[in-house]
Order: C-alpha cells, then structure tokens, then sequence
C-alpha cells in the first residue's frame, strides 16, 4: 500500500516537478514488483484526452458531412492542442508544440465512407466464395489448371507449395496482375514507351504483341528531380567514367573494391547532409536490412512506426532485439512507449534497455505522409534515445536545398543520430547512404554485413550520383538545381489542389511529391490502370495486402520534369475516370469554379 501511495503522488505531482518525478520512476520501477497483481497502476491518459495524433476534431458545418463518428479529422499543427502532451499543458520554455515548427504542418486522411467501407468488404467476400469455387472446380479437374502444383509422387513430401496461403494470388492477384510489371523499353523520364502484351489465360502468362505503346505520361516513377534521363551533365560524365573504370568492380570495399570515385562520393555526401561522416552502400533494401542489425541486439528496444518500409522491418527483425510498434505519425503512442520503456525495463529481469532506437521514415510511400521530426526529435532528447531516420523518399524532394526532411523542418542535422536514404529516387542512380558521427560511420565499415560482404557499387552510378548532387547544391555553376526544386514543389502543390478540388480523396502531407488517391474497392484496382493507361498515363495501383484491405489506392508520384500541360492530361483524365468508375468520394465542401462575371451578367444575377 504505501508503494502504490507513493506512485499515486509522483503521478499526481507530474505536471509540477517533472525533473523530480523522473529521479523517484526509477525507485517506483523496482517497488512496483510488490504489487499484490504483479503489474503497475494505470498510467495512460484517460481517452478523452487521447485524439488521435493529438489531431484537432471539429463538427462539421453545412454542405460537409461528417465521418461515421460525426467529426472530419484534419491536421494543421497550428490548429491543434500539444500532440504528446495533456491538453493546455505546456513544456519547460512555456510553449506548445506548435513552437517545434517553423512551418505549417497539414496533413489530410479522410474517414472512409461507411458505405464504401460495406461495400468493400462485400466485394471482397464475393471474391473470396468465387475463389472457392475455382478451386473446387480445379480439384475435380473441371477447371482448367495453370498454377504450380505437387506431382502425385512428390505427395509424401514436405509440400512446396500452399494451396491457401496462395488462395489470394491464384485468385484476386491473378485477375488484375496485368497492371502491374509491364515492360518500358525507354528511359523511364517524364514520359516513357511501353512494349504492348496480351494474356490469352487470364494472366497467367503474357505475349508481347510486338506494337510499342509511345509517348505515355508516367505517374508512376520515383523520378522526383528528373534525373533519370540519359542525355545531360549525369550521362554525360556517367559515359566517361565508364570509359575510365568499367562498369563493375568484381570486389567488396574492404578487398580490392574501394576506388577514389567511391571516396568522393561519400565525402560529397557528407557536406550534402551536414554530417560529419558518410558511407555509401551499393543497394537501398540492404542499406536498412543489414545495418539495423550492426547497431542494435539482444537487450536492446526497437520502436517502429506501424507503416514503416519492409527493408526497416526486415532489419529490426534481424537484430534480436525487442520491437514495439507505435501508431503512424502518432506522438502520443510513441511517448507511452518510451515512458513504459523508462519504467518498466525489460521484460522478466526490470533492467534498462541497453539501447531504445526509434525507427521512423521521412515521407511515408503509401501514405504520401511525412514524419513529425520535431516532436520525435524532442522525445529522442526527452527520454535518451537514438533516432533513425529513413529518407529515402524525402533527400532531394523536401526542404528549400532539397536536403531531405531535416532541412525541411529547419533542424540540426547533428540531431539525428543516424541519416539513411538512397540514390534510387531523386538521384536517378542505385544504392544507399548512411550518413552521422565520425565514430558511428568507423563502427559500420567494421561490423556492417552490407560494407564487408557487398560489391562495391558500380563506378558510373557513383559518378551519376555526384553529379546530380554537386546540381543540386549547385556547385555545378547553374541554377539548375534550384529550378528543379522549386518545379517540384510547385508540381506538388498544384496537382494535389486540383485532385482536392475534383472530389478524389487523397492521403498525405500537402508538400509531399507522393499523392495517393484512395480507390477502395477491388474491381476498381485493375479498372482505373487500364483506364488510365487507355488514355497514355502510367499509373500504379496498390491494393491488399500491400494496404489495409479497405484502402487500395493509387499512387502518383510528381516529378519536376512534368510540365503543367501533362498535368492537365492527367488531371483530365482522372476526372474522366472518376466519373466513370464512381470516385469522387470526398464528402468536403468543394471550392466554387472561379468565374468572371461581366457588368451584364452581374445586373441580370441581382
């Protein structure tokens, strides 16, 4: 009793004396073991002041209907109370969090429609009991059979192939899969050519009709600068490096790998980011995968952001350390971690954690969402944790020096303990990059698997890297850089306006260069990219179990080497077929037209 007394006080006293409350958690930690149920007192903030993502919920007004629970969740931090804090509380300088942001940061997820939601899963049942059928049909030899299966002398054997675990690609995957792996036979620039196929079996396989389909619009490319060209500067000096070096290596780093231009490279990289270290890797999947692993174990707490890359789960996993889970972009979920982390130890034995790593990306793929670095960067500091960030889709496509999410925030770099990304997206090249303390980069090359296992990456994309980076710092002697950032950004913004206004529902952060557009329903997965590319825009659709099952959407990814008319093509034909495929499920009041009136018009309206 007088353990469970104590705790009430420190927990009542928190907002007082935070500083001396933290001094007691520790003595309360290994007191609360007294406890007559074995498990410490309630500490979770009462659901009333738990919105999610501290988001500000209002009541919708007239021509705006509401969500199923009567409120339209949107997020601008200025319009919000503290996200990780009690409402009204204030940090140590007095302030909210709005104070962590020199910018307004909004963000858009609107609710599901109900009945969409229904018909969704309704959809999907219908699937699931044809499904059933066909393969029914197909046991007994009705249906025609064109999966892989078990020879009958193979049958006392491990079984190589499960029928159920295959139910959805045998028989949803299969029917739209014609959306997806279609071959390019250009650089796949701001527009690309496509090689024409035919699938005689339901897709099962595929024949190339020999027609290429020229000219299509691609949506679809992580090209956010534009440099996946093969006229330039970067091809340019990419052929002569060529000449010079070859175009493989045949080596690991720590062997015979390490050339000069891989030298260079990572000191570029360094400037770029404002670190004093980098290290470059010569894939982005294993950059994450086999570095995570290097920097924590056994002993060691993981926590994830729930929608983080499969390459940042992959490598949490390999590590052996502990994973906790957090909500998406949610403060408040990730403090209650860290505060039960603090609290409790680890599990069994109540000692600290050798080591909390907080995984997090910088624009989220799927989502088009990007990550609250300020507030997770204050809990780091808060609470004594590490920070890593994942930029693959933000280097380049964020911030006024396309620097990344770091420089978009206006932040210390130093204040991110370790900086990944990769040179796939805005780079136009291959590969990853990690970037931090001298002593954290001379730790990797020693333990990493990816820097003592791995081939060195190849020399012309080391040098299709520096060049387009020495653009984009403009050290190159143009303005070329710049103007391809400000493109971007300004592509970003007007495309997602006029979605907005054409009553799509789109997911994400407003400056963010990814835009989802919300399909829902399965039959409509593989209706919009045929339609779409009826009308010479390449598109990629994602659906279960990439997303939750009643999200599919599709992707459109905005580069700075669309111009404003291919915009308009596009957004032509996304109005077209959201009228046809029915849409236009946004429930927001919708901006009038912009009209001129003339002197004339004005009298006869009044």
């Amino acid at each position: 009793m007088y353990h469970f007394s104590f705790y009430l006080t420190a927990r009542l006293t928190f907002n007082r004396d935070e500083t001396k409350v933290r001094n007691l958690l520790h003595y309360v930690s290994n007191s609360i073991k007294y406890h007559t149920d074995g498990r410490p007192t309630e500490m979770t903030e009462s659901s009333a002041n738990k919105l999610l993502n501290g988001d500000a919920c209002r009541r919708t007004s007239s021509g705006q209907k509401a969500s199923k629970n009567g409120f339209v969740k949107n997020h601008c931090l200025f319009q919000q109370p503290q996200k990780y804090r009690r409402p009204g509380e204030k940090n140590q300088h007095g302030t909210h969090n709005s104070s962590l942001y020199k910018r307004p940061f909004v963000e858009s997820f609107e609710q599901t429609p109900l009945l969409v939601a229904v018909l969704t899963y309704v959809g999907y049942g219908i699937l699931t009991i044809f499904g059933y059928l066909r393969d029914f049909l197909r046991h007994w030899n009705i249906g025609k059979c064109t999966m892989a299966r078990e020879r009958e002398e193979q049958k006392d054997f491990v079984p190589l192939y499960q029928d159920f675990e295959n139910f959805y690609t045998r028989n949803l995957y299969m029917r739209i899969r014609d959306n997806w792996n279609r071959p390019i036979c250009s650089v796949p620039g701001a527009k690309m050519d496509l090689v024409e196929r035919v699938s005689p079996d339901y897709n099962w396989t595929f024949q190339h009709t020999g027609k290429v389909v020229k000219g299509v619009i691609n949506m679809g490319s992580y090209n956010y600068l534009g440099f996946a060209e093969n006229t330039g500067a970067c091809a340019d000096s990419a052929i002569e490096v060529t000449q010079k070096y070859g175009v493989g290596v045949g080596s690991t780093r720590c062997e015979l790998g390490n050339l000069d231009i891989h030298e260079e490279l990572e000191h570029l990289i360094a400037r770029f980011l404002g670190v004093e270290s980098a290290m470059a890797f010569g894939m982005g999947f294993a950059t994450n995968s086999m570095n995570i692993p290097a920097l924590t174990g056994k002993g060691c707490l993981i926590l994830s952001d729930e929608l983080n890359h499969a390459s940042l789960v992959l490598g949490a996993r390999l590590s052996g350390s502990t994973i906790r889970v957090f909500k998406h972009n949610n403060m408040q979920s990730l403090e209650k971690l860290l505060r039960d982390a603090i609290v409790h130890g680890q599990p069994r034995t109540h000692r600290p954690w050798r080591k909390i790593l907080i995984l997090v990306e910088g624009i989220y793929s799927m989502e088009g969402s990007i990550v609250r670095l300020p507030e997770v960067i204050a809990l780091k500091k808060r609470y004594k944790a590490y920070v890593y960030l994942d930029e693959a889709h933000s280097i380049g496509a964020l911030g006024p020096n396309g620097k990344g999410v770091v420089d978009y925030f206006g932040l210390d770099p130093t204040d991110v303990d370790v900086m990944m990304g990769t040179f796939t997206k805005s780079f136009g090249g291959a590969g990853g990059y990690i970037g931090g303390k001298k002593e954290l980069i001379e730790y990797l090359r020693q333990h990493s698997h990816s820097a003592m296992y791995a081939t060195s990456m190849p020399p012309p994309v080391a040098q299709q890297i520096i060049t387009s980076m020495k653009i984009i710092m403009g050290e190159d002697g143009t303005t070329l850089g710049a103007d391809r950032l400000r493109q971007l950004s300004e592509n970003t913004t007007y495309f997602r306006r006029k979605l907005c206004e054409m009553g799509v529902i789109i997911y994400g952060n407003s400056d963010s260069p990814v835009v989802p557009v919300m399909l829902y329903m399965p039959a409509k997965i593989g209706a919009f990219g045929r339609e779409m590319l009826k009308r010479n825009i390449g598109t990629v659709v994602v659906g279960f179990p990439a997303t939750p099952i009643i999200e599919s959407r599709a992707r459109f990814c905005i580069s700075a080497a669309h111009t404003r008319e291919m915009l308009d093509t596009v957004l032509e034909a996304m109005n077209e077929v959201g009228d046809l495929l029915q849409l236009k499920y946004s429930r927001r009041r919708q901006s009038p037209p912009n009209i001129r009136w003339t002197s004339e018009q004005s009298q006869l309206q009044d």
